[in-house]
């Protein structure tokens, strides 16, 4: 799944560890999430779209069937 996570992050001029923080979860979750490497929950997704006052749509677009 793509995110814009990273991006947004940076706008706001917050490191990961602030992100983390203000959403309840760990540094490496914040990191794994940035890098598609973690699908966060619907709770934490819920929590990210809010931190950054937009719907989870604006966040997260899965990416497109391969085949």
């Amino acid at each position: 799944m793509r995110n814009d996570i990273r991006e947004r992050r940076a706008e706001t001029g917050e490191s990961q560890a602030d992100l983390a923080a203000s959403v309840g979860v760990t540094r490496q979750s914040i990191n794994a999430i940035e890098r598609g490497r973690y699908d966060p929950s619907l709770e934490l997704a819920f929590a990210l779209a809010d931190h950054f006052d937009c719907r989870i749509e604006d966040l997260f677009d899965p990416e497109p069937d391969e085949g």
